[in-house]
């Protein structure tokens, strides 16, 4: 039943009347819809805040992976770095060397991952009344946002070993 604002606690009242009039052996119970749709939706509400905070923690994880990775192959490739500076080499472009494999590495989980995120999220949104298309525009955010994170996690350690005094990169092998 609609009330108008405002007048929702006389309707309640009317409908407890009519009720015990009509019906005296059935007790009076009565729901909002609003209510009832917010403890429909809580444990989506639940699942999205527990989604949001182990997300952050995958991002943390894997950002620190990488810069382990990065730290790890900077530290074997010590000596072709510096040879490269020796050469020449500019700090963008050691730093772009380093950087590539990393991002390769990247893009390729990203064309794995998409295909597969999508159609979770197809299932999950399929069980709604009303569900929205997922668009490719978040994917691909979503990949720009992955190749950002891992582009400044690798650099800062790329940059890093390619500002490293040659001489001193030649002379610890």
């Amino acid at each position: 039943m609609r009330t108008e604002k405002g007048k929702t606690q006389q309707a309640i009242a009317s409908l407890q009347t009519l009720t015990q009039k009509y019906n005296p052996a059935y007790p009076f119970e009565y729901h909002f819809l609003d209510e009832l749709y917010e403890q429909q939706y809580k444990s989506e509400m639940v699942v999205g805040s527990l989604v949001r905070i182990f997300a952050v923690m995958a991002i943390l994880i894997s950002s620190l992976g990488l810069f382990g990775l990065a730290t790890f192959t900077a530290e074997q490739r010590t000596m072709e770095i510096g040879i490269r500076k020796v050469l020449g080499a500019s700090v963008t472009g050691i730093a772009a060397l380093l950087s590539r494999e990393f991002l390769s590495l990247v893009l390729i989980a990203i064309v794995i991952a998409s295909p597969i995120a999508w159609w979770a999220a197809n299932n999950w949104l399929g069980g709604f009344a009303y569900r929205i298309p997922v668009s490719w525009q978040v994917f691909a955010l979503a990949g720009f946002a992955a190749i950002l994170i891992a582009l400044i996690t690798v650099s800062s350690r790329a940059i890093k070993a390619a500002l490293t005094n040659p001489v001193e990169a030649l002379r610890s092998e």
